[in-house]
């Protein structure tokens, strides 16, 4: 299928203000230009009952999180959500948007976490904080009002990388997770040619896929681990019930998609849905996308399912609350 009509418009638009990809700009330009994409990207700003921005023990120190808490007394559903920026570029803020959705929309508590950003911390860095700011969220559910039977994880892009790895420690680690919601996730590190159409400079390609995993794994040999390549874990059993979106113009879509078929396989309960004409980054767009505001409807519908039901999903056992060592 061709590019949705929003996408030529926007395309359009980018190509008339002659925007720079990011991968030809410097970090600190690129980081900066990120941001500043999401939020115009990311439509009116939704109203949540509670924000607050605050700090949790990670192995590399303090990290920030925030926190959407929608209405409710006592403990919530929660979802742990990692932003995307290919573990080189975003913060709390990036991934703001859609924390405020998805906490109103599932209703549920949302917590982005600040993990620590490449190339200055290479994988593992980002692995070992998001899993030790969930296991902290598990074992002290008290501090911020968290129903520990009913976490979840998700992320976009790399954020949905992060989240797929977060699932695999979880398993022999903990803690027990409800469900994973995967949005265009990276989840094979080793590079190889890309699907046709895809290097178009105005648009999230292959050649920002490279430069981002370039600044990630400071060791090519690391693009064989399974944390940072979940495609790639021998057995992926056990696992939460996943909702995995793609785009079908988005040189991620194959892996994520085989990614779906490879947890199914495994007996996972899991939802694939491609958004046809769509492009990487759309989720986090829904002021420009319409398509990024039904998947985010999406997820919140898969949210509600999966954090109705108190406990572990079948064959996923309860494992200490601990933050890991690292993966290596």
């Amino acid at each position: 299928m061709s590019l949705d009509p929003q996408v030529v418009a926007y395309r359009a638009a980018r190509a008339a203000a002659d925007v720079p990809p990011l991968y030809t700009q410097t970090l600190a330009e690129a980081r900066a230009a990120d941001l500043a994409a999401i939020r115009a990207g990311s439509g009116e700003v939704e109203p949540v009952h509670e924000v607050r921005d605050t700090h949790l023990p990670g192995p590399g120190g303090d990290l920030p999180v925030r926190i959407h808490r929608p209405a409710g007394d006592g403990p919530l559903p929660t979802l742990v959500y990692f932003f995307g920026g290919g573990w080189t570029l975003g913060s709390v803020d990036t991934a703001d948007g859609i924390c405020r959705r998805l906490a109103n929309a599932t209703p549920c508590q949302v917590v982005t976490v600040g993990y620590r950003l490449a190339p200055e911390h290479p994988f593992p860095a980002a692995v070992q904080d998001c899993h030790a700011a969930t296991a902290w969220l598990a074992a002290y559910p008290a501090e911020f009002r968290v129903d520990p039977d009913r976490l979840a994880v998700g992320g976009d892009s790399a954020g949905g990388n992060l989240a797929a790895a977060v699932t695999l420690l979880a398993r022999s680690h903990g803690p027990r997770l409800a469900g994973q919601l995967l949005v265009y996730p990276n989840t094979d590190q080793r590079a190889g040619g890309p699907p046709p159409g895809d290097e178009d400079p105005l648009l999230f390609n292959r050649h920002s896929v490279d430069w981002y995993r370039n600044h990630y794994l400071a060791d090519p040999a690391d693009a064989a681990h399974p944390l940072a390549s979940p495609l790639l874990a021998d057995d992926l059993s056990g696992l939460p019930p996943a909702l995995v979106v793609t785009a079908e113009h988005d040189p991620l879509r194959d892996q994520g998609e085989r990614y779906a078929e490879r947890l199914r396989a495994a007996g996972v309960p899991v939802r694939l849905t491609r958004y046809p004409g769509m492009i990487h980054g759309f989720f986090a767009m829904p002021g420009v996308f319409d398509a990024g505001r039904r998947a985010q409807d999406e997820a919140a519908a898969f949210l509600r399912e999966c954090l109705a039901k108190p406990g572990p999903a079948p064959g996923h056992e309860r494992g200490a609350a601990a933050a890991p060592g690292g993966p290596r």
